[in-house]
């Protein structure tokens, strides 16, 4: 088991337990350089935990299939080196403060230095990606990273004047987190030779997963307790930004005076709007057909699994989605 994984998730990662600690350990050897304060910052960020469930995907995507280990160890650490970049960039646009309950490199060492630091992440990533000397990979990552850049784009500008639409929101959530969860399901098994139709059904299996593990999240965001989620609670709503439950309370009550008001950016600074919003935000019919939408989208994940050649890899990302369904936090 890797160090800091419940229970549950090692045993869902067992296939592909070597292989992960080689990412790991491929991740370590970025914060050994002769740079004292990039070798703090690196490490600071490496060793922030989490899941790994991107990079795991991509080895279990990986694993159906007898392979070279080499290319999906290199893939997963660029697609999680990736995700590391974009929480670095997302902190420093949302002034956040904290993230997996620890302050964040901007409310430590300042904007400056966390945009610069994000910036040599992503390239970092990049590298490892031309390592797998595979265009197609090189491509779909280079695309990504256009998805997520734009997504939070969209997001940020999505906010100021009105309350996105049901498929706005969810063309946002595909940029910014599904994206790279299909990515890392897609390029898994492109690297080790999977037939097309594989390749395809791993495709839509990242997208599902991802939509759902994005669904969740924004649930959280009104739902939870700064610890338990390891940010500030209503961070969105802060930022103006409405996600599935507002949008489903906003179709419910479009003249929600508290919504309108973050909306429009006329109580973003009022803590009383925004505690209002939450309230609100926490009805139990709305957080109920949120988690519809979740467990809809598992089921697709589950379901595109099925023309997958049966395997301990398969089983687990079978059994991930059932752990993205039920999680908490």
């Amino acid at each position: 088991m890797l160090e800091g994984l419940d229970t549950r998730i090692s045993l869902i990662y067992e296939p592909i337990a070597d292989d992960l600690l080689q990412v790991e350990e491929k991740l370590a050897s970025l914060s050994q350089t002769d740079m004292p304060h990039m070798a703090e910052l690196l490490e600071y960020v490496l060793q922030a935990g989490g899941k790994r469930m991107r990079p795991a995907i991509t080895l279990l995507a990986g694993n159906i299939y007898p392979h070279n280990h080499a290319l999906p160890v290199i893939m997963g650490a660029a697609v999680e080196l990736l995700h590391v970049a974009t929480l670095i960039h997302d902190d420093t646009v949302d002034n956040s403060p904290l993230r997996r309950g620890r302050r964040t490199v901007t409310d430590l060492w300042g904007k400056n230095v966390a945009v610069l630091l994000g910036d040599y992440v992503f390239a970092t990533s990049a590298v490892f990606v031309c390592e797998t000397n595979n265009v197609r990979v090189i491509r779909r990552f280079s695309e990504t990273l256009m998805d997520l850049s734009s997504g939070e784009l969209q997001e940020y500008f999505s906010g100021s004047n009105s309350a996105p639409s049901r498929s706005e929101y969810e063309n946002c959530i595909y940029k910014k987190t599904a994206s790279l969860f299909q990515t890392a399901s897609e390029t898994g098994a492109i690297l080790t030779d999977a037939p097309e139709d594989v390749v395809f059904a791993l495709k839509r299996y990242g997208y599902n997963i991802g939509m759902a593990f994005q669904v969740i999240d924004d649930i959280l965001d009104v739902m939870g307790n700064s610890q338990e989620i390891g940010k500030p609670v209503g961070n969105d709503l802060l930022q103006g930004v409405l996600t599935l439950p507002a949008i489903n309370l906003m179709e419910k009550d479009p003249n929600c005076g508290p919504l309108n008001k973050l909306v429009s950016g006329n109580g973003r600074k009022d803590e009383a709007v925004v505690q209002e919003a939450l309230g609100m935000l926490q009805d139990p019919e709305i957080l109920s057909s949120c988690f519809a939408v979740a467990r809809d989208y598992c089921t697709e994940a589950a379901n595109a699994l099925s023309i997958v050649p049966d395997s301990p890899a398969r089983s687990s990302l079978l059994t991930l989605t059932e752990f993205v369904r039920e999680r908490s936090y």
